[in-house]
């Protein structure tokens, strides 16, 4: 028996090497680089198309602990993550180029895996995991469209410009993570009051991509907004968001700075870093511009520019089981961003149990549905949770968990429900 995975991003890599593992065949089909998504940069599998990180490195946060219960669950891209990271103070950043890589090669190498480079027009009859992600082909969509029979949601997705580190003025810029926390891994550019202002001048009257007809209608997730956006909703948005200072001291000088942007390393060569939280959809000539107005980045050599592009996703309270399987068709799948589950950990999450549940399926057994005291349980019986009206993709974060009673006076002990929330997920996994 075969499996047919659509999509060889981050979900459809993880589901492919789950099925290949325990001894299942896969087609794997992907159509790059016969057809581009137009955001896409190579046709390696699992490629990063915005930013490096996955998030949270620990278990003080639901992404750190989603991080965790995939590497319980036997997850292959966590693993080769932490083997491709680089530093990133309290967040899991990697390489994207040899992250990419270093998957491409597992799976190019792994003999239950053939891959198929070309398009799919249509969803395949047979055993089935569709992960085509966010950047679903027309064509395809529309054959989703059909299935579902419902109308598909959108949102903007946007990508944060790269830069070379060797030209970045250090005689402005500084190194620190926040706080002290970790290694001093970030670049910082601090601004005054005056310069900031001069910023955000220039980012309010900055033009704009224009969008094509069809993206007209489609939504922004809260999340991960264009930095001309949240600037939109007043002058200090960014000073509170992307651009807070506080716990980022210079400590040459130690002031206390109005403004700071953050870099963040891209590479394992240490000479490209993405400016943190800086998504954008400007023109390129206006974002030289704006970057080139911060402080340290005046003479900063521009590798990528900022894109934004449609995302796609169904709706998947109406479809799919909180195992991730359609409620109309057993042996078909969906997994991914395309599901409505946002951000790259929680793509590869729910490609580790869509590809765990079709062997499952294949072997007679029973589909592993996670409670929700996992994040990964919270997560996908939120999505699949047929209560709501206007679903909205979403992440992992702690209000979908089931809670913890905590004794009155620690209720706002964050820090400790963290803790034991995380420790009760995990002793559960444990035991499975």
């Amino acid at each position: 028996m075969e499996v047919n995975i659509i999509g060889a991003g981050l979900a459809g890599s993880e589901a492919a090497l789950q099925l290949a593992k325990r001894n299942i065949k896969v087609n794997l089909f992907e159509m790059r680089p016969q057809k581009s998504t137009g955001a896409h940069k190579t046709e390696k599998f699992a490629e990063f198309v915005c930013s490096n990180s996955l998030g949270a490195a620990d278990c003080s946060n639901a992404s750190g602990l989603l991080k965790k219960e995939m590497e319980i669950l036997g997850g292959e891209l966590i693993k080769i993550a932490r083997e491709c990271s680089v530093p990133a103070g309290n967040a899991l950043a990697i390489d994207r180029e040899l992250f990419s890589q270093t998957v491409t090669n597992k799976i190019k190498n792994n003999p239950y895996i053939n891959i198929i480079n070309e398009e799919m027009t249509e969803i395949p009859d047979g055993y089935t995991i569709m992960a085509s992600g966010p950047l679903t082909s027309e064509t395809l969509a529309n054959s989703i469209k059909e299935f579902t029979q419902s109308e598909h949601l959108h949102f903007f997705d946007a990508i944060a410009p790269i830069v070379e580190k060797e030209s970045i003025d250090f005689e402005k810029a500084f190194w620190a993570s926040r706080y002290d926390k970790g290694e001093a891994s970030y670049i910082n550019c601090p601004m005054n009051k005056e310069q900031y202002e001069k910023f955000y001048n220039i980012l309010i009257n900055a033009p704009k991509i224009e969008l094509k007809e069809f993206e007209k209608n489609a939504k922004f997730f809260e999340s991960c907004l264009p930095i001309e956006v949240l600037a939109s909703r007043g002058v200090d948005t960014l000073r509170f968001g992307p651009m807070k200072p506080v716990g980022l001291v210079d400590k040459r000088t130690g002031e206390e700075n109005y403004a700071v942007v953050q870099l963040r390393q891209d590479n394992s060569a240490k000479t490209l870093y993405n400016l943190v939280g800086f998504q954008t959809n400007l023109k390129w000539g206006s974002q030289k511009e704006l970057l080139q107005s911060i402080p340290g980045l005046e003479n900063v050599n521009i590798v990528r520019y900022g894109v934004m592009h449609r995302n796609t996703f169904i709706n998947s309270p109406k479809i799919l089981t909180p195992a991730l399987q359609t409620r109309k068709r057993e042996n078909l799948f969906f997994a991914g961003q395309l599901t409505g589950t946002e951000g790259y950990t929680e793509s590869i999450a729910t490609g580790m149990l869509a590809g765990i549940n079709m062997a499952h399926l294949l072997n007679n057994e029973e589909l592993l549905i996670l409670p929700k005291i996992t994040i990964l349980g919270a997560l996908t019986h939120y999505i699949s949770d047929e209560s709501h009206d206007k679903f909205q993709p979403i992440n992992s974060n702690w209000g979908i968990i089931d809670p913890i009673e905590l004794p009155k006076k620690e209720r706002k002990n964050k820090k400790l429900k963290a803790e034991l929330l995380s420790k009760r997920s995990i002793a559960y996994l444990n035991q499975c």
